[in-house]
Formats: C-alpha cells, sequence, structure tokens
C-alpha cells in the first residue's frame, strides 16, 4: 500500500532506523550482496541512477532492499523550478519508488534547470515570497504524484544571492518551516551544508539551527568538504580567511561538522544519520569507519518522547 501524501501541517514520521547509515555505491554493492553483508542499519542511493526499465544494477539494488532499509535521494526534482515540475521525471520516479518501496524519498531546495534543458548542479534559489509560493506549490505537485511524504534539504551555498530592490528575503529555517507547514513535507538536515554556509556567508552555524525546525526532521546527513584558495567569484568579504568551502562529499566527516551534529542530537535524541561520500570513493571499511562514529553519537543520547 501507498503511503499517503501527508495534509498540510502533519508532523512526519521518521520511517527509517535511527541508527547510522552510508550512501551506497557501485564499488560497494557486491559487498552488499556476498554472504557476509556489512553491518549497518540502512543505506541511501541516488533516485536517478536506477531510472531504468530493468538490468543488473537495478535487480541488484531490489536484493539489497529485502536486507536492508532504503531511503532514495534525489537530485532532480527542480523543486524551485517556476515553470513546475517535469512530469516524465515525476511518472519515472513514481514507478522506481513504487517497485522499490523506499522507506524515505528526499530531494533538494533547488532548482537544476528550465525550458527543457537541465545542468549537472543543484543551483540556489532567492528565498522570498514569490520563491516560497513556487516551491511549495511543486512540493505539493510531487507528494500527490509520489504518493509519499518528501523530505527537502537545506541546500549548500557559495555567495549571497543580491535581490531587488523592495524584495525581503526570508531566512532560511524560517523558509523551510514554512513549507512544512503548507505542504506537510519533512526536512532532511544536512549538517555539512551548514557548517559550507556558515563559513562562505558568514553566518552563525549554531544560531542557523538554534531557528531551524528539527521537529521536521526525519533525516540528517554528514559528509566532508574541502577548502579551496579565495575563488574571485564569491568576493573577498564574502570567505572567511580567503578561503572558501566546497560541498564535495569526498573526504572524510571534519570535526566541525561531528560537532555539529553532536548539538543537534542531543536537541532531537537519535534520528537517522547517514555517511554520504560521492567523490573519490573510498573502500568500504572507511565508510563503515565514518558511519561507527556516527553512531557512537547516536548512542550517547537519550531518546525523546
Amino acid at each position: 500500500m501507498d503511503t499517503a501524501a501527508p495534509a498540510p501541517g502533519a508532523t512526519p514520521a521518521v520511517t527509517l532506523p535511527r541508527r547510522a547509515g552510508i550512501g551506497l555505491r557501485h564499488p560497494h554493492v557486491p559487498a552488499f550482496l556476498s554472504r557476509d553483508r556489512p553491518d549497518v542499519a540502512w543505506v541511501e542511493v541516488h533516485s536517478e541512477t536506477y531510472l531504468v526499465a530493468g538490468g543488473p544494477r537495478l535487480a541488484a539494488l531490489e536484493t539489497i532492499r529485502r536486507d536492508y532499509a532504503l531511503s532514495c535521494h534525489g537530485v532532480g526534482l527542480s523543486l524551485g523550478s517556476a515553470a513546475g515540475l517535469d512530469a516524465d521525471h515525476l511518472a519515472n520516479l513514481r514507478q522506481l519508488y513504487d517497485r522499490l518501496r523506499p522507506d524515505q524519498i528526499s530531494d533538494h531546495l533547488a532548482w537544476t534547470g528550465t525550458g527543457g534543458a537541465y545542468l549537472n548542479d543543484l543551483l540556489p534559489l532567492p528565498l522570498t515570497a514569490e520563491t516560497l509560493d513556487v516551491v511549495t506549490v511543486n512540493i505539493a505537485h510531487a507528494q500527490d504524484v509520489l504518493g509519499r511524504r518528501l523530505l527537502v534539504e537545506n541546500p549548500s551555498l557559495y555567495m549571497p544571492l543580491t535581490l531587488p530592490p523592495g524584495v525581503e528575503a526570508i531566512p532560511e529555517p524560517r523558509f523551510l518551516a514554512e513549507l512544512v507547514a503548507r505542504t506537510g513535507c519533512g526536512l532532511l538536515l544536512d549538517v555539512n551544508n551548514v557548517v559550507v554556509c556558515a563559513h562562505n556567508l558568514g553566518f552563525d552555524a549554531a544560531a542557523y539551527l538554534a531557528d531551524f525546525p528539527l521537529e521536521a526532521v526525519g533525516e540528517i546527513h554528514v559528509a566532508g568538504h574541502r577548502r579551496e584558495a579565495f575563488a574571485p567569484w564569491v568576493g573577498p568579504d564574502a570567505v572567511a580567511g580567503g578561503v572558501v568551502l566546497i560541498d564535495d562529499h569526498g573526504s572524510r566527516v571534519s570535526d566541525s561538522v561531528w560537532d555539529l551534529l553532536a548539538g543537534v542530537l542531543a536537541r532531537t535524541g537519535p534520528l537517522p544519520v547517514l555517511v554520504e561520500w560521492d567523490m573519490d570513493v573510498p573502500p568500504l571499511e572507511v565508510l563503515l569507519e565514518e558511519a561507527a562514529h556516527a553512531q557512537s553519537l547516536l548512542d550517547g543520547v537519550a531518546p525523546h518522547a
């Protein structure tokens, strides 16, 4: 039976194990198909990687799905598109989700293309009242078509957006809280994105999280980022110490992200925490070590009522 799309204002249930999971990447699939399966509570895949009618890749994931809880994380819905969502893409996602029956689905507060042209990136949105209306309509439409609650992830940003005179920006935590209230969606809190944005845009990460609607969070992501010397397209006043942080998911999780995660879990109690690693994918043992660290933080907090 399909999960019904939520009513506006509904509080999302946490449908994954409140434990640490890892992103499942192709080099590690054989280990998950072996007799000695990795000891991890759940896995997450990128939805668009599996938008195929059949074949060995999808068959392998179906086999793994029988033994592990599964989250499907999309990168192509383009929830910020003023022209609305792509009907074919939604239909393909619905077919995939009906086949896999994932415990949770998610996508990003971003846009990825317009006019039938799509970019391999998650592009930022101006957080205004007009944008809020657009994203609200798109999330509601996606949930209706997919028949499932969607979690929406906070973005990683590299420079402030300049708004036209007289147009007021909505603080991101309030923008996300309003999306939850209007659509019944949930939130995916990417702690690494908070650290990246706080550094690049010059705000306090703890203050951001103090205003974040944590009661709507159904999943947390942590990942690595890289440091690069000052980039001229950012501007010298926007980046602390002449260094920009890039959300590349290509290294171990930094101490600053682990510390921020610990603070979040102290307020929320255990939640599903995913370790992402997409660039320079390491041996599975490294990912499992990172997941074990996340699990140690989860084990150190008491469940909340």
